[in-house]
């Protein structure tokens, strides 16, 4: 599933058409794993996913002279784009054999690769289809616990699993960039714990207008353009 987040000011997430819709579009494929006979469940794909990415952000190899540093320097002066494909089997570890980095989790399997050029796929990337996400939770997930970073999902909004995955990576990313260098420190060497939940009705409206991160979708699939979707509550940041 394509995914674009929208964010007030100069930004890569806005929806105005800015300077950086002129720069080479990139974009940061992920790509989950789904079993026909063994499919995760779906908020341990959302958490996985928005991991994933923090993982990647995080990774050496994307900061200085790293060999993906280039990559994402690209790709974070652009539009802020990501894709969620669907593997299994033989699909999956091809996928495997490319550069990225596998996170699992409790039942989900996610890989994220470094950018790519937008109309530039890796063949056993571009292969995959990005439809066919639908995930079910076998029941209603806990709370989080005390002090984890709580990903709040839009309880208005319906979205695919492969939607929401990019959406919250998206969210994972804003937390990032707005943590302090300590705080960034912190929730690596943690392990990036982190939980995904819906918000209730009665306190959506509270966290938009919280100043925390909050992820506002492009509109270029499934949803209405700045549809407020995720907000990032990550306690550092409170």
């Amino acid at each position: 599933m394509t995914s674009e987040a929208a964010a007030p000011g100069e930004s890569p997430f806005q929806t105005e058409r800015t300077a950086r819709d002129e720069a080479p579009q990139f974009v940061l494929p992920l790509v989950v794993r789904i079993e026909r006979d063994a499919p995760p469940a779906r908020t341990d794909a959302l958490e996985t996913a928005a991991r994933a990415v923090l993982v990647l952000l995080s990774d050496e190899r994307a900061d200085g002279d790293g060999a993906w540093a280039e990559a994402v320097r690209n790709w974070e002066d652009a539009r802020i784009r990501k894709v969620v494909r669907r593997a299994r089997g033989a699909e999956w570890r091809r996928a495997g054999a490319l550069p990225g980095i596998t996170l699992t989790g409790g039942s989900a399997e996610v890989r994220v690769f470094p950018p790519v050029p937008l109309d530039g796929w890796p063949k056993d990337l571009v292969k995959l289809q990005v439809s066919g996400t639908e995930l079910d939770d076998p029941g209603e997930p806990a709370p989080p616990a005390p002090g984890v970073p709580v990903l709040w999902l839009n309880p208005d909004l319906e979205m695919s699993a492969g939607k929401t995955m990019a959406q919250t990576g998206h969210a994972a990313q804003l937390a990032w960039w707005a943590l302090s260098p300590a705080a960034r420190t912190t929730w690596r060497e943690a392990g990036f714990p982190l939980a995904v939940r819906t918000a209730a009705p009665t306190a959506w409206p509270r966290l938009t207008a919280s100043g925390l991160p909050l992820v506002r979708d492009a509109g270029f699939t499934e949803i209405a353009p700045g549809s407020a979707t995720v907000v990032a509550d990550h306690p550092a940041l409170r």
